[in-house]
């Protein structure tokens, strides 16, 4: 037994039967030991929350930075693919919003992103608190939408949304109803890029 087989049990347990199902005492059975044993390995469900995301995180595609591509481009598309990664797992994604995870693969995945900032002429103190701003932003959206997407009547809700924002009376809600046919506007994909090409923006802009 070793950290890397625990953490590879505990994906395993969360694909097929989902994060909530993940404790050290099934990871224990599954493993054929004592939970006690496996705090030699993960000191707390915490602990091995951060250390499921890294290896997910070594899932993504990091390539070094391309010279002669757009490096904005290049960062947008890596931060959408890490969010969408993390769709099919809103769970893990709740949890780790609250985590600072530190395995191998994520500090890849800092160093990354740091290097497409740098490469952008970002300055090194918005590149470097920027870092953190981006991936909470795409764990939360990730957490976000896959928790809509578990929700048994979520298509529902997002009709009773529309229907509130056409139905909205001006007179009421001017600012609404001045902007309503945008609010709706765009599909995931847009709105997702959109979002981080507006912080991405923000650090070149704001000291």
């Amino acid at each position: 037994m070793s950290r890397e087989g625990v953490v590879a049990v505990a994906l395993r347990v969360m694909r097929e039967e989902g994060l909530e199902r993940v404790t050290m005492r099934r990871l224990a059975a599954e493993l054929d030991t004592g939970p006690a044993s496996l705090y030699v390995y993960v000191r707390n469900t915490a602990e091995l929350h951060g250390a499921m995301l890294d290896e997910l995180v070594a899932e993504l595609d990091q390539p070094a930075v391309q010279q002669g591509e757009d490096w904005r481009e290049q960062l947008i598309r890596l931060l959408c693919s890490c969010t969408e990664l993390l769709f099919a797992y809103p769970s893990l994604a709740r949890s780790v919003l609250v985590l600072r995870p530190s395995g191998p693969h994520y500090l890849r995945l800092i160093d990354t992103i740091l290097g497409l900032l740098l490469a952008g002429d970002v300055p090194i103190r918005q590149a470097a608190w920027g870092v953190d701003m981006l991936l909470q932003q795409a764990i939360s959206m990730a957490a976000e939408q896959g928790s809509r997407d578990e929700a048994a009547d979520a298509e529902g809700e997002e009709r009773a949304l529309a229907v509130a924002v056409i139905e909205a009376p001006s007179g009421t809600y001017p600012n609404i109803a001045h902007v309503r046919d945008e609010i709706l506007s765009g599909d995931h994909e847009q709105r997702m890029r959109w979002c981080f090409a507006t912080i991405i923006d923000g650090l070149c802009a704001t000291r």
